[in-house]
């Protein structure tokens, strides 16, 4: 309780659903502490009242999570992934 919690890439060795369980575990300790996330999980990315920052060679700024790359390439498969394994293996 009221902390500060600074986690880094915590998606790395959770299936998506155990995300959706990460998600909740954080949900509930935001109550009474902050969490501070480096992610590439578009689903952490989309955390209700987040806001998501894109480090790049023009700096740190906000961005909607649908406008970064992680949530696009997932979109693209998803939408489409026959498209996306032929471009991978070709």
């Amino acid at each position: 309780p009221d902390g500060l919690y600074l986690l880094d890439e915590p998606e790395g060795a959770l299936s998506f659903e155990k995300q959706y369980a990460l998600a909740l575990t954080i949900w509930e300790g935001a109550k009474d502490s902050q969490f501070i996330l480096a992610t590439h999980s578009p689903l952490l990315m989309a955390y209700p009242g987040a806001t998501v920052y894109l480090l790049s060679g023009e700096g740190i700024h906000p961005v909607d999570y649908t406008q970064t790359e992680h949530y696009q390439v997932t979109k693209a498969f998803l939408e489409n992934p026959q498209r996306m394994l032929k471009i991978l293996l070709e």
